[in-house]
């Protein structure tokens, strides 16, 4: 270490994921991927950097995030204000409307990736943490909105989740939601003595927040305050039961939660969430909602749209607990080899079974033959490859089965011809395999 250099640590909250774990998200990403193309969902890649205004008119200057948790500064080159997206959908709509994806159809897309809030880490909540985020854009009707319900439900159901449960509520329009915040307002005024902190700030900038408070003292209050759904018109209703007429009939069971809001205007009708305990308290694993007029918001032709996110980091968590997640084998073929000769040979022998789509460890470095053995058992190699001086004189290669099923064996070493060596090892792979 250079001398007067003061070793760096990961920023607090920002984790490393090491190889030796990186299994379980590739496999995880794999189910997820799988799942968004059964329903025609389109992968869509989005800047991890946005202008700061795009944050503060989408997501709402008086919300926790913008108020306390954006990583913002000002760029040193230009003077431009930019944040890290600290959620997906701002910018994914920023994205549609600047490249004029509505013009002429409706779009289903998701993103996954890192996002950034400045929270204390916890279980499951992180500084950079990930999400994968689903949106369909451009839809009107009640049944997208069951749809996604479905979706969320299948994946449980392919990574065999069992004690998720789903929470359902109606937000209306947006004069619904006025009315029904001046009630709200005037029962919270009169109750001014119960509220904490938080809930006399958001008094009047964000009364619905006061209602989904996790304060017991605060309970009994909100549960006696006005209900957003008695004050919902007859197409808010209609479109409501609509919903729910969809998710009876693919017998999704749900709990109405009156008490479930999102306290920015451009959300309306339908949000829902799927909850489990079993992460500690109560967690929502996945949030979503329909946002009618975001779109309009952020300088776009108005257009509906609804999406949901979930949080990886909880659902792998989740996911672990309800099965073991296998490390596969790093290779099909471990390459042992002695002797400059069989060095050369070895690289090429490598590149020529890539060739013929088998992976491929050739070992690096030095080490006697034992020592190699045992780093091909390390990478759980089904088969190891010997070349040696003896080898290369007879042509033959030792070819060696250490594995059948991922279950280690003790396997006779055989001969094989160099020029049968590519098609053998691709029908031996194929055999440990099954």
């Amino acid at each position: 270490m250079a001398e007067g250099f003061k070793k760096v640590s990961a920023v607090r909250g920002m984790n490393d994921l090491l190889p030796d774990l990186s299994y379980q998200w590739e496999a995880l990403e794999e189910v997820l991927h799988r799942w968004l193309h059964l329903y025609g969902y389109k992968n869509m890649r989005i800047p991890i950097l946005e202008h700061t205004r795009l944050f503060t008119r989408g997501i709402g200057e008086v919300t926790d995030i913008v108020e306390k948790e954006m990583y913002t500064f000002t760029d040193s080159l230009n003077g431009d204000s930019l944040t890290l997206r600290p959620e997906f959908t701002a910018g994914i709509v920023r994205s549609v409307i600047e490249n004029n994806l509505l013009y002429d159809r409706p779009q289903r897309v998701y993103s996954i990736g890192p996002v950034f809030r400045h929270e204390r880490p916890q279980r499951g909540r992180y500084r950079q943490f990930h999400q994968l985020d689903v949106e369909g854009l451009g839809f009107a009707g009640p049944d997208i909105d069951a749809e996604m319900i479905l979706m969320t439900a299948r994946l449980w159901k392919m990574l065999g989740l069992t004690d998720v449960s789903l929470e359902l509520n109606s937000l209306g329009q947006l004069s619904e939601r006025q009315a029904h915040r001046a009630a709200l307002i005037t029962h919270l005024e009169k109750h001014r003595d119960v509220l904490d902190e938080d809930g006399q700030r958001r008094l009047y900038s964000n009364p619905l927040r006061v209602l989904d408070t996790k304060n017991p003292a605060m309970q009994e209050m909100a549960d006696a305050a006005p209900k957003l759904f008695d004050f919902l018109g007859d197409e808010s209703r209609a479109h409501f039961e609509t919903l729910c007429g969809h998710l009876d009939a693919a017998g999704i069971a749900y709990k109405l939660n009156p008490r479930m809001v999102r306290g920015l205007d451009y959300y309306n009708l339908t949000v829902f969430e799927w909850v489990t305990d079993k992460l500690g308290a109560q967690a929502t694993i996945c949030g979503g909602g329909r946002y009618d007029d975001l779109i309009g918001l952020l300088g776009g032709k108005p257009a509906p749209a609804i999406g949901f996110a979930i949080g990886l980091e909880r659902l792998l968590d989740l996911w672990l607990q309800s099965q073991e997640v296998s490390a596969p084998a790093q290779c099909d073929v471990y390459v042992v080899h002695q002797g400059e000769a069989a060095g050369r040979f070895a690289l090429q022998l490598g590149e020529e079974l890539r060739d013929a789509g088998l992976n491929v460890l050739v070992h690096a470095g030095s080490g006697s033959f034992k020592v190699q053995m045992r780093r091909a058992d390390f990478y759980q190699a089904p088969i190891a490859v010997i070349l040696g001086d003896s080898e290369m004189t007879s042509q033959q290669a030792g070819v060696k089965v250490l594995r059948r099923d991922g279950q280690a064996v003790q396997g006779e070493q055989l001969d094989v011809a160099f020029d049968q060596l590519t098609n053998y090892l691709k029908d031996a792979t194929a055999q440990t395999e099954e």
